[in-house]
């Protein structure tokens, strides 16, 4: 990384901040349910539920890095259109933002402000920051939710003018698109694979990705329990994250709670699928059998 593009600096909390702690999760709804939901803001919010020590100062030190790089990007490129190689030698080259196959053992690759600070990140969040940075310069810039990787697309979703963030801004033609499915589905590109995602579907992605990371670290079940908590939060989600909760605050020894809402996920079922029904009311049943 040069020295015209330093990573932003942390700093301490704002003198004005309010001396009561800011309700993240009561903003990430508000922002998830608003007419137009800002795809920065939503993943900032998710950092600041994942990490205590996140202060609004540092939310605000991350949107003016978003800024502070849009601002140079090229003017030219509006011109040219040209927005793939401007934002790979901007973001790729001269930012050093890429990704690594270690980064998805690490929670703070799935949390913009951390994402932003250290250069870092998932497939999801590095498309994230080009997403934002290009939206910011004029660009006609898009997010692509294909099985397994996330990139970025720009102009007429239909010409598949792509590019890979994780592999520091790779053009990408449709023949690699079609490649990548393959390979992560074993199956042939479909069209529908190829609409732009909306924010929400976005942070969705995003949330799933750190309940993937935490499955299999039982002890960090505090982390896949928000993470499933911020995504009934969004106005369109999996019904099942409701059972998914439930069990998760049995795990954590909710046992009470979590039966109660296993039975009221149980009825929900039972319009559908009886017999996947009947087993939830089991494990409710054994869930408060732990009381004992």
């Amino acid at each position: 990384m040069t020295d015209d593009v330093p990573p932003p600096e942390g700093g301490a909390e704002s003198a004005c901040e309010s001396a009561d702690p800011p309700d993240w999760r009561r903003e990430f709804a508000q922002e998830a349910r608003s007419e137009r939901p800002d795809l920065a803001r939503l993943c900032l919010l998710i950092g600041a539920v994942a990490d205590p020590t996140v202060t609004r100062h540092d939310l605000d030190g991350a949107e003016i890095e978003l800024d502070r790089l849009a601002g140079l990007v090229p003017y030219a490129t509006r011109i040219t259109g040209d927005w793939t190689t401007a934002l790979a030698e901007l973001l790729g080259r001269r930012a050093g933002f890429e990704g690594v196959p270690s980064d998805y053992q690490r929670l703070e690759s799935s949390l913009l402000h951390a994402v932003l600070r250290r250069r870092r990140g998932l497939p999801i969040l590095l498309s994230v920051v080009w997403m934002e940075v290009a939206r910011r310069a004029g660009a006609p810039v898009y997010g692509l939710g294909l099985p397994g990787h996330f990139v970025v697309g720009f102009g007429d979703p239909a010409d598949l003018n792509l590019a890979d963030p994780f592999a520091g801004g790779r053009a990408m033609t449709g023949t690699d698109a079609e490649l990548l499915v393959t390979s992560a589905t074993g199956e042939a590109l479909d069209r529908s694979m190829l609409r732009p995602a909306e924010p929400g579907a976005i942070a969705l992605r995003v949330l799933n990705n750190i309940r993937a990371w935490a499955a299999p670290r039982p002890e960090r079940s505090d982390v896949a329990l928000w993470a499933v908590e911020l995504s009934l939060l969004l106005p369109s989600h999996p019904a099942r994250l409701r059972y998914e909760r439930a069990e998760l605050l049995v795990q954590r020894g909710a046992f009470l709670t979590g039966a109660t809402e296993m039975e009221a996920y149980a009825q929900v079922m039972d319009a559908v699928d009886p017999e996947s029904a009947t087993t939830i009311r089991r494990r409710a049943q054994a869930a408060r059998a732990r009381l004992n």
